[in-house]
């Protein structure tokens, strides 16, 4: 068993409170993954379920704090348990996983981005930073970087450093919030075309999934937000973001007599993916792999 003492007893405290917690190194950082859950690179999987950058949603199964947010849990067991114990005698932080216990942070990271959210956002609970303020609402949304100068969101599959209870009675998650991750669906062109505008371009309808038990509305706004979650990754992630979507919408359909046409889902998952800079054989590969860990067969 580890010694309770420093940032093990803030961790225990917000874990009552039923907030997924980890331990973060000097530098805001997450500790680095232990031996067997380093990047296997396609060797074979680790034991997180090669899952080495935890960019889609699914818990660390490593008994060690590996694989940052995907590691923040609310067990007292784990977090005092001897594989956890080194990295609390190092820990220079403790972070949470705002979207594990149902919250949204806006990060804002300068004065002016302060400013701003006093003029556009409802009030709600306010935390000190060291550059600025974390404004906390009620309520889980995606999460994005710099979706406007100063400002970040964190919720899911992010973590954000505890700097106190802060002050203020917490709102609910205004849409003005939710506004921030919205963008205009673009994609970029290729010989002078832009490919979202391309008439062979595969999209699901009823027609290709006359089997499937799920209505339109169901089917489409799981996709939606789906190719949404891949379109925000422009960045880095939208690969394994892409796997994880695949997966999640493929599991919808397990029980589906088929067909649901998820060839249709699949072709355009991998066209988000692409779509953002994935090169198509590794969307293709990733995609498919995350409708084989579904084990679904309607088709």
């Amino acid at each position: 068993m580890t010694t309770v003492t420093g940032y093990l007893r803030t961790a225990l405290w917000l874990a009552g409170f039923g907030l997924p917690v980890l331990p973060l190194r000097e530098g805001k950082l997450p500790f680095g993954n232990c031996s067997a859950c380093t990047s296997s690179k396609g060797a074979g999987p680790c034991l997180c379920g090669d899952r080495p950058n935890m960019k889609f949603a699914g818990p660390c199964e490593c008994p060690a704090p590996c694989h940052g947010w995907a590691a923040a849990t609310t067990d007292p067991v784990v977090l005092t348990s001897r594989a956890w114990a080194r990295a609390w005698q190092q820990a220079g932080a403790v972070a949470y996983h705002p979207g594990g216990g149902g919250f949204t942070v806006v990060d804002l990271d300068s004065t002016d981005a302060v400013t701003w959210a006093h003029q556009t956002l409802p009030a709600t609970k306010a935390v000190s930073t060291t550059r600025g303020e974390h404004w906390i609402y009620r309520g889980a949304m995606q999460s994005g970087n710099g979706v406007r100068p100063g400002v970040d969101i964190k919720s899911l599959m992010v973590y954000a450093r505890w700097y106190g209870p802060g002050t203020g009675e917490m709102t609910v998650l205004p849409d003005a919030a939710r506004a921030l991750i919205v963008k205009e669906e673009t994609t970029p062109a290729l010989r002078g075309e832009v490919d979202s505008s391309s008439p062979a371009r595969v999209t699901w309808d009823r027609s290709v999934a006359t089997g499937c038990r799920h209505n339109d509305t169901f089917v489409r706004t799981g996709l939606t937000r789906g190719l949404a979650r891949i379109a925000a990754c422009p960045e880095e992630g939208a690969g394994s973001t892409a796997y994880g979507v695949a997966r999640f919408l493929a599991k919808q359909h397990t029980t589906c007599p088929g067909p649901c046409g998820l060839e249709a889902i699949e072709r355009q998952i991998i066209d988000a993916a692409v779509a953002v800079g994935v090169p198509e054989t590794y969307a293709e590969r990733a995609v498919t792999r995350g409708f084989n860990a579904a084990a679904v067969r309607a088709s």
